[in-house]
């Protein structure tokens, strides 16, 4: 786990402006400008698979790329973060993206002059392999550094602030590729994004702290040092955890990425052409942008669960309104087909915006203090496993029933998070500084101390929460043990 010299928590004097100004140069423009780079790829990723020679086929499964890494990578990426440090991590992946779209600028530049062999075609899948392994490395290690800087009484408007750079970048990535396809050349958007990566990898190396460390020695031989059993104890109340709340979030995921996919497929059922349906991502994507700062505002005051789960209903009533009326308006007019389409996109972009950074908001809400990165890297995994199973989903549904039918089943999973997430996230999570801890509340943030007990995991003294217990360390207070 990395963490900075001198926290926002050992800074208490700092406002939430102050906090996130400085963690602007370090965190927040290098993931706009990656994402920028990144959003303007992506869309041409397929063109250039089919002028290589791809089949349609072949094409559109190279993005699964991404899903496999989403949910193999973050381990690996754990270990490496945890083994050289964040910044380390962070500068080595992003040189090495760098270096990977320059290579595919030069090979592939030359192939879409003539035909596209065999060599051509692994370039551009090696180039989408390393990219996906270096931006779960990414992805990881801004998460992490951010649930450390980052005081417990604001971290949502963090998390949410990360989350909005993230969309924002989303925007602008493929109009920028716009401008660059405009000008003639296709394998130019390579060259966009290693500009993009080579500022942000810049930013990194500069603007991070310099005492950014690792919170502990890398020992040799880490297989063989016996689990003790309170730690034993620990990973297992830490994953329980982590699979309650899991099991809720999950079908927000799962509807975001089935998103980009349910919609235009029935779009053009419908009978809309690619501007119209290109105009509802617009207009979706400006409102779940506009919902980035309150999102952080309403978690840190009311806790996670004012949040998630009206994002979870929210996106559940959407597809499912989406469902109605995309059965209703087969044959109808083109204002009757557009409506269809975007009244219920927006009630899904009201929801999504609302859930900014939930997902990485709950993912360090989740993981202990100590060993934060691996803990996470957890998370993510499991948070993977939900984005990788969720086009296969709405695949195996349309193979027997129209696509309406995968956006109401895309509904009803969200609507069932909403009913766990309200279960859940109230004895999991902090319960927000609008309201005072209650019976049902669950314990303070990992890492912070709670109203009579010990501080969780950090140093000597620790406590585990449970369902129904706490597990405690020796080194608490014997009078903090008799108070809980």
């Amino acid at each position: 786990m990395t963490e900075p010299p001198a926290t926002a928590q050992e800074q208490p004097g700092r406002s939430a402006s102050q906090v996130i100004r400085a963690l602007a140069p370090s965190i927040y423009v290098p993931t706009l400008l990656q994402f920028i780079g990144q959003a303007a790829l992506m869309p041409v990723v397929t063109l250039l698979a089919l002028r290589l020679g791809f089949s349609e086929a072949q094409a559109a499964s190279l993005t699964v790329v991404f899903g496999l890494a989403a949910f193999l990578g973050p381990i690996p990426s754990g270990r490496l973060i945890g083994r050289v440090g964040a910044r380390t991590a962070l500068v080595a992946s992003g040189g090495l993206l760098v270096l990977a779209s320059l290579a595919a600028y030069l090979v592939l530049t030359p192939a879409l002059e003539g035909s596209g062999g065999i060599a051509h075609r692994a370039t551009l899948i090696g180039m989408l392999v390393v990219m996906a392994g270096c931006s779960q490395v990414w992805m990881l290690g801004r998460q992490s550094y951010l649930g450390t800087a980052l005081p417990a009484s604001m971290r949502a408007r963090g998390m949410t602030m990360f989350g909005g750079m993230i969309r924002v970048g989303q925007v602008i990535g493929p109009l920028g590729g716009a401008a660059v396809l405009a000008a003639g050349s296709m394998t130019g958007v390579f060259l966009l994004y290693a500009v993009m990566t080579l500022a942000a990898t810049v930013m990194v190396a500069v603007f991070l702290p310099a005492g950014e460390r690792r919170s502990a020695p890398v020992r040799r031989h880490r297989e063989h040092v016996p689990r003790s059993p309170t730690r034993i104890r620990l990973t297992r109340a830490v994953l329980t955890r982590m699979l309650l709340v899991c099991v809720g979030i999950a079908p927000v995921m799962m509807a975001r990425v089935n998103n980009p996919v349910i919609l235009p497929l029935l779009g053009e059922r419908l009978g809309l052409d690619a501007m119209w349906i290109s105009i509802v991502f617009g207009v979706s994507a400006v409102v779940e942008i506009l919902l980035v700062i309150p999102a952080g505002v309403l978690m840190d005051r009311f806790g996670r669960a004012a949040v998630a789960v009206p994002c979870a209903g929210l996106m559940g009533i959407g597809y499912l309104a989406l469902a109605v009326a995309g059965g209703a308006a087969v044959g109808g007019g083109h204002t009757t087909a557009l409506l269809a389409l975007l009244l219920p996109s927006m009630l899904i972009a009201l929801g999504n915006g609302l859930g900014s950074g939930i997902v990485m908001t709950l993912g360090i809400d989740v993981s202990p203090v100590h060993g934060r990165t691996r803990y996470l890297s957890w998370w993510n995994t499991m948070m993977g496993a939900g984005g990788l199973v969720a086009p296969l989903l709405v695949a195996g549904i349309v193979l027997v029933a129209p696509m309406t039918a995968a956006a109401a089943v895309t509904g009803v999973l969200c609507l069932g998070g909403a009913a766990q997430l309200a279960r859940v996230l109230p004895r999991a999570t902090p319960p927000g500084r609008g309201r005072a801890p209650g019976k049902g509340d669950g314990p303070a943030p990992w890492g912070t101390r709670p109203p009579g007990g010990c501080v969780t995991w950090r140093g000597r003294e620790a406590r585990v929460q449970v369902s129904g217990g706490a597990l405690r360390r020796p080194g608490c207070a014997p009078e903090e043990r008799r108070r809980s």
